[in-house]
């Protein structure tokens, strides 16, 4: 199916039929809590260890600070970081501490998912279900996810990566230079199929594997500010895409855009329905916000796309998403 074909005024309709088509529910038993993170196996990993040739390493993470894109969209801020000991207050003596040692502590209060981050399984609903098709209201509740937080998987984020450099690819064959995908531009499958054809064998998908989606959005948020970049319109993948996303058996993707798919969505009235069908039908790990760029450029200048990648989220009890710092080592 191509994003023309389809019916823009049911996207309920358009939900529950492509749900029924790559649905994971039950696929690793009743008592599941980590989705699709259950294809990063041992083997896996090994798998993963085998490719690091020169030893370089890049951090996949924005900056964790005020200057950044939230810009109070769904009650979500930029962290606030707070010094609680200084240097001046080594130097004034106000510490108390013996024999001339001083210190520095410092506190941060912020949205779990203000910049780069994991969406946990319990983040989306499909109908008051969570993943697995467990009642929503018996999975998050005022104190938290209390089936799939975050910290179920935090041990398990460690495999092979996968850059698929979209803005470069399709940027390249419609004339940018760039490697910027414009707002509203949605990723097909056949834009995948193409930017893995283009990239070679390095970049081909499979399970277990952990894909990094370029758009190119990010770059030109660094280059003219940030504007709408967190909630805004945005490139991301097509809802057309979900069969692609189930067939390949990938652990998770993440994208450098806040959203994962394409915005404004691909139906008349509808919001997020590709995450309505991924979270808690698929029980796939969605990335946000993820900063490829350095090593989308490192990627392109010797032709070899796949990296061990470590990407684990903090252990938030409860929590329905998490911060992470991905490191891409080559």
């Amino acid at each position: 199916m191509s994003p023309a074909e389809l019916d823009r005024t049911d996207p309920e309709g358009a939900v529950a039929a492509m749900v029924a088509r790559v649905s994971n529910v039950g696929r690793w038993g009743e008592d599941d809590v980590r989705g699709t993170m259950n294809l990063i196996d041992a083997a896996k990993r090994r798998e993963a260890a085998g490719l690091i040739r020169t030893g370089e390493s890049f951090s996949l993470a924005q900056s964790f600070d005020m200057d950044g894109p939230q810009r109070g969209w769904r009650r979500r801020t930029n962290p606030v970081h707070t010094m609680l000991d200084t240097g001046s207050d080594a130097a004034l003596g106000n510490q108390g501490f013996p024999h001339g040692i001083g210190g520095a502590d410092d506190v941060i209060a912020m949205p779990l998912q203000c910049s780069t981050q994991w969406d946990g399984l319990g983040h989306i609903f499909d109908h008051g279900r969570a993943w697995n098709g467990r009642p929503a209201e018996r999975v998050v509740t005022s104190d938290g996810d209390l089936v799939t937080g975050i910290e179920k998987v935090a041990d398990v984020v460690v495999g092979r990566g996968v850059l698929l450099d979209v803005g470069r690819v399709v940027g390249a064959a419609s004339g940018d230079e760039a490697g910027e995908l414009p707002d509203g531009y949605a990723i097909t499958t056949e834009d995948l199929e193409r930017t893995i054809a283009v990239q070679g064998e390095s970049a081909r998908v499979g399970r277990g594997d952990i894909v990094v989606v370029r758009t190119g959005q990010l770059s030109r948020a660094r280059r003219e500010g940030w504007g709408e970049y967190a909630g805004g319109p945005a490139p991301g993948l097509s809802f057309t895409t979900a069969p692609w996303l189930h067939e390949t058996e990938i652990a998770a993707i993440a994208t450098d855009t806040w959203g994962f798919e394409v915005r404004p969505n691909e139906f008349d009235v509808a919001f997020q329905p590709l995450h309505q069908v991924a979270i808690p039908n698929m029980g796939l790990f969605l990335g946000e916000m993820w900063d490829p760029d350095a090593l989308a450029a490192a990627c392109a200048a010797d032709g070899v796309y796949d990296f061990f990648l470590t990407a684990a989220p903090l252990p938030i009890t409860g929590a329905v998403g998490s911060p992470v710092n991905p490191i891409a080592v080559r």
